[in-house]
């Protein structure tokens, strides 16, 4: 049976330095050779871009539309990269995604930390390898979003906590920086996005106090003078952005965005309860499967106060979110680091060969099911580099195969390792065959996906052709904020008979991008105009947020219309 791990051997400073090492090279791959992902990231990075190019860093603004979806934080993170970078005018993207970089490197270094605290030092290095070889974590990491900074915050806050609960079970106090940092965590969680910081963080030390009918670990945290720390972080922002925005942000922020995600399903996220559970199978591969196998012996040490600790801190927050309508993949990412210990704690105990298979036929059968699945999977994200470079670009790549070749034999070296019981050796093989995928992936496959990166070819086409120094963009056929981004935030989302008018109203310096679907439209729209249209050259390709297939061409008309 396992039992708390106060005395056992912790990772050192020096291990948890080359881990945090090895996660920042693994992460670095594609970070600068992506485009903006659509379509969430590239807004962050133009509501980034248009706050350090107005000095207003209060009310955050994509164009001319107030941003009030959640606090201003992520956008001071991401201004401060791109400000210390110079690169503000270039539009560059690699500078948006540094804090997403440096937030989920130090996360598995806590990760790392925490399972040598609980479990002993090989358990913690495990958890940090099942971390950082997750599909989410591998693509959250690489875009200028919330949620891996948020998953810092929220591991900040369970390493005091676990430093309060280690004191608790070694019957000593708990000094007052502990609290301060449980609190100060807590507020940088509001500022990055609201009250959802709250779901984990209050979530599991409450959870415990239920299950164990003792407040005694609430109380080592101060929360009769904690809660202020949060509080000062948190209001001087909100006073500020409650009188610049006349109360709107409040109604929007909590009313419209959090509390309408908890009852309905926005932007066509609404899904059932079990979606979560559905996904991780995908979402933490390759740990899916250990997950499922360790099952059984989470059940088994299910009273032992290491492992009641981290379901209290899984339990509650993967609840939450599947019972809610709205269900994107991230939501339940603060759930993955405890995943990991919990996992890695469970494989690391006794000998090399697994022998915690469930007993029941029925329970082996389900994890044989999942085990196919699991293999199934591994296969797909294998051969997905060279089937993807057929489809879309009709090119057979020697690289990406050479990487299908490597990676396929050692998902079925994993799988035999997990017919004989072999798991420890099995996740070994499959976390390399995960760095290698992903390595490749993002050196390899993505930057020559050209027909799905339409906006930066759209900009390059825009800019060789740029009648003014100052030119009006409309755009008709193609709204998507990676183009706002790229060309400086200088364009305009419009319809075919506002681009139209556009044109006619500055016939010099206006030009417009138009799918030969909408051309008869915006044709119709010019009248006698459309006799002085000229044609710029034209990009075809796929639009991946909706699937539509489109070819884009540049129009713009000549200085004077022909007698």
């Amino acid at each position: 049976m396992l039992t708390f791990r106060s005395g056992a051997q912790r990772l050192s400073g020096r291990a948890l330095a080359l881990l945090g090492l090895f996660a920042f090279l693994i992460f670095l791959p594609g970070r600068a050779s992506t485009p903006p992902f659509d379509r969430d990231e590239p807004r962050y990075m133009e509501a980034t871009a248009q706050m350090l190019e107005s000095g207003n860093f209060v009310d955050v603004r994509f164009q001319d539309k107030p941003r009030y979806l959640q606090p201003a934080g992520i956008y001071w993170l991401e201004a401060a990269a791109v400000a210390a970078s110079g690169t503000l005018h270039d539009r560059a993207v690699w500078p948006y995604r540094v804090p997403s970089l440096l937030a989920m490197t130090a996360s598995v270094v806590l990760t790392a930390w925490m399972g040598s605290v609980l479990f002993g030092a090989p358990a913690g290095v495990g958890a940090a390898v099942l971390l950082m070889t997750s599909v989410l974590v591998t693509a959250e990491n690489r875009m200028g979003t919330i949620d891996s900074c948020l998953l810092l915050t929220v591991l900040l806050a369970q390493t005091a906590l676990l430093r309060a609960f280690c004191d608790r079970e070694s019957q000593r106090p708990t000094p007052w920086q502990t609290s301060v940092l449980f609190w100060a965590a807590i507020g940088c969680g509001l500022m990055l996005k609201g009250p959802v910081i709250l779901i984990p963080s209050l979530g599991t030390p409450l959870a415990l106090a239920w299950l164990e009918r003792n407040l005694s670990l609430w109380r080592r945290l101060r929360p009769s003078w904690g809660w202020l720390i949060s509080l000062a972080l948190l209001l001087p922002w909100c006073v500020a952005i409650g009188v610049v925005s006349h109360g709107e942000f409040f109604r929007n922020a909590v009313g419209t965005n959090f509390l309408g995600k908890v009852s309905s399903g926005q932007q066509a996220h609404g899904l059932p309860p079990g979606y979560h559970l559905l996904v991780f199978l995908i979402a933490f591969w390759p740990g899916s499967f250990f997950v499922a196998a360790v099952l059984p012996a989470i059940w088994q040490n299910r009273h032992l106060s290491t492992v009641r600790y981290l379901l209290c801190w899984i339990v509650p927050h993967w609840l939450v979110f599947e019972a809610i309508a709205t269900k994107l993949p991230h939501y339940v990412l603060p759930t993955y680091p405890a995943i990991a210990i919990l996992t890695a704690g469970m494989l690391t105990r006794g000998a090399s060969v697994w022998t915690g298979w469930p007993k029941a036929l029925w329970g082996r059968v389900l994890l044989a099911v999942y085990g196919g699945a699991w293999v199934l999977v591994g296969v797909a994200l294998s051969v997905a580099g060279p089937i993807l470079l057929w489809t879309l670009e009709h090119t057979l790549s020697p690289a990406a195969l050479v990487l299908a070749g490597g990676c396929l034999p050692l998902v079925g070296l994993s799988a035999v390792l997990i017919w004989r019981s072999e798991l420890r050796k099995a996740l070994l093989t499959s976390a390399v065959c995960a760095l290698l995928l992903y390595t490749g992936l993002f050196l390899v496959v993505v930057p020559r996906l050209h027909s799905i990166w339409l906006a930066p070819r759209l900009t390059s086409l825009v800019h060789q052709y740029q009648p003014c120094p100052t030119t009006d963009v409309a755009s008709v056929s193609f709204s998507e904020p990676s183009l706002v981004f790229l060309l400086g935030g200088k364009v305009k989302l419009v319809g075919a008979q506002q681009a139209a008018t556009m044109m006619l109203a500055n016939r010099a310096c206006t030009v417009a991008l138009v799918d030969e679907r909408d051309r008869a439209a915006f044709m119709a729209a010019l009248g006698d105009a459309r006799s002085t249209v000229v044609s710029h050259g034209a990009v075809s390709g796929l639009n991946y947020s909706n699937g539509h297939h489109l070819t884009i061409s540049l129009y713009s008309l000549s200085a004077k219309e022909t007698p």
